[in-house]
């Protein structure tokens, strides 16, 4: 019998999970984190994405389905910055970063394409990742980074990295906006207008707390339901321990009653409380699927960030023991680990 693409994924992790577990009494609590009863496989959602999946082919052709990252960065080496693609004066960066490291990194996880996140050591200057794309225009997708400036100079900015240098996505930091300007203001309304009319998603990083940007989200959704958008690392929702964070985590749901929201389930490191693998994300990621449904999900890694703390590819393998533990169906894994991020920039990734 020929094994699905969802045991094919989780086939070598399951077996050296239930090891890590049982090896370390200091982890034994895993076992046992539970917020949520995890939803079973009758749930709507799951009967659903089976049925996105089932009428695309994919349970037919498992041996095609991509594995996309759809949260990482690359940033110039030292030697790269001291020429032609310089670093941001203050934004330095400490950890290895460059290509030719996340070429090898994507190789040695079998990940076979990614979506790059234009990185704030290289800020505005979009030319090395540019330079990346146009290296390798079958594997990444570029995502630029919105500038806010009150000169709206941005805005010709953003029209010149989709239409000239083929960008695909733009990421708004809200830390970037002016002081005591939030992204409700004209030049964020222009910004996110355009990027629909463009056809290009709008990531939201909230970094801070969702809790401080949910009001402005909730509006730009409402008055452009036409522009896609993308909620980095669940929002920055870590595993709910007061009334605060839970309400927080609560308007993160909520949001899935605007059809062109997404969410990242990515940068597992920064939203957990606990060691990789990160199994109180189990309950997290549970009713995330059930509230968006898995084709409204996708993975992310946060390279290199994610290196030092678990490894790239333990990063990938963390999902995958995550989703093992809601449980997941191999269809809704699927659509997470690389669907979901391939059907939002179609023509891109090809089989």
């Amino acid at each position: 019998m020929s094994m699905t693409y969802g045991q094919w994924l989780l086939k070598p992790l399951i077996s050296a999970a239930s090891i890590r577990f049982s090896s370390s009494s200091s982890h034994s609590y895993l076992f046992t984190v539970s917020v949520v009863k995890p939803f079973t496989k009758e749930t709507p959602t799951q009967v659903s994405a089976a049925k996105m999946a089932t009428s695309s082919g994919a349970d037919n052709k498992t041996n095609s389905t991509k594995v996309i990252d759809s949260h990482l960065h690359v940033w110039a080496s030292p030697e790269e910055a001291a020429g032609k693609y310089p670093y941001f004066p203050g934004q330095e960066p400490t950890l290895r970063g460059d290509l030719d490291f996340l070429l090898q990194s994507l190789e040695e996880a079998g990940v076979d394409g990614a979506l790059i996140v234009q990185p704030i050591n290289h800020k505005f200057d979009h030319s090395l990742v540019t330079s990346v794309l146009k290296k390798y225009p079958n594997k990444f997708v570029g995502c630029c980074l919105a500038n806010p400036a009150a000169d709206g100079s941005g805005l010709k900015h953003l029209e010149e990295l989709i239409l000239k240098d083929g960008y695909r996505a733009v990421r708004f930091n809200p830390y970037l906006w002016p002081s005591g300007q939030k992204m409700t203001n004209d030049i964020g309304k222009r910004l996110f207008s355009k990027a629909g009319e463009l056809g290009v998603p709008v990531g939201f990083m909230c970094m801070k707390g969702l809790d401080l940007h949910i009001s402005e989200i909730q509006e730009l959704c409402t008055e452009f339901p036409s522009t896609v958008v993308l909620l980095d690392h669940l929002s920055f929702c870590k595993p709910p321990t007061n009334d605060e964070e839970s309400f927080a985590f609560s308007e993160l749901l909520k949001l899935s009653k605007f059809p062109q929201v997404y969410i990242k389930f990515s940068a597992l490191f920064r939203v957990s409380r606990m060691p990789f693998p990160y199994q109180d994300l189990a309950p997290l990621l549970s009713q995330v699927v059930s509230s968006f449904g898995a084709n409204r999900v996708m993975w992310g890694s946060d390279f290199p960030y994610v290196v030092p703390e678990c490894g790239y590819k333990g990063g990938k393998e963390a999902v995958l023991s995550i989703a093992n533990q809601v449980p997941l169906s191999s269809s809704e894994l699927e659509w997470i680990m690389g669907k979901t991020v391939v059907q939002l920039f179609q023509g891109q990734w090809v089989p």
